[in-house]
């Protein structure tokens, strides 16, 4: 999948991972795929959801003014574990957005599990999105 893959959790940092990756996709005239990955824990769920944390980011890429939007944007929910999926779905991809840290884990890390793994596993420039004062 070419393009500029970035990878939301919900989390501020997601949205700030977001909002880089929506600019630099128009900037580069470059599709933009929007991902959320869910752990599928009960063999009940019917597959993938986009779950309401995540809902805001997907709707607020769909949204962006035409003047500043991505020639194309695709919102994608797999099941699986996180940096394991963004790798799968980016192995093509021009460019990985991560954010820094997600919702889970060890507040004082400088870099949560997620982007650890991406940032040493990707086939592409990955961009890791630090933590804001916002």
């Amino acid at each position: 999948m070419p393009g500029i893959i970035v990878g939301i959790d919900g989390s501020g940092q997601s949205r700030r991972a977001l909002d880089w990756a929506i600019r630099e996709a128009a900037i580069r005239h470059a599709p933009l795929t929007v991902l959320t990955v869910q752990q599928v824990v009960n063999s009940f769920w019917a597959g993938p959801l986009i779950l309401p944390e995540d809902t805001e980011l997907a709707e607020h890429a769909r949204n962006v003014p035409q003047d500043a939007r991505p020639p194309e944007v695709t919102v994608l929910a797999v099941p699986g574990i996180p940096a394991e999926a963004i790798l799968g779905v980016a192995k093509e991809a021009d460019m990985i957005v991560v954010g820094s840290r997600g919702v889970g884990g060890f507040k004082k890390l400088l870099m949560g599990s997620v982007a650890t793994q991406v940032t040493h596993h990707a086939h592409c420039p990955v961009v890791v999105i630090p933590a804001g004062d916002k």
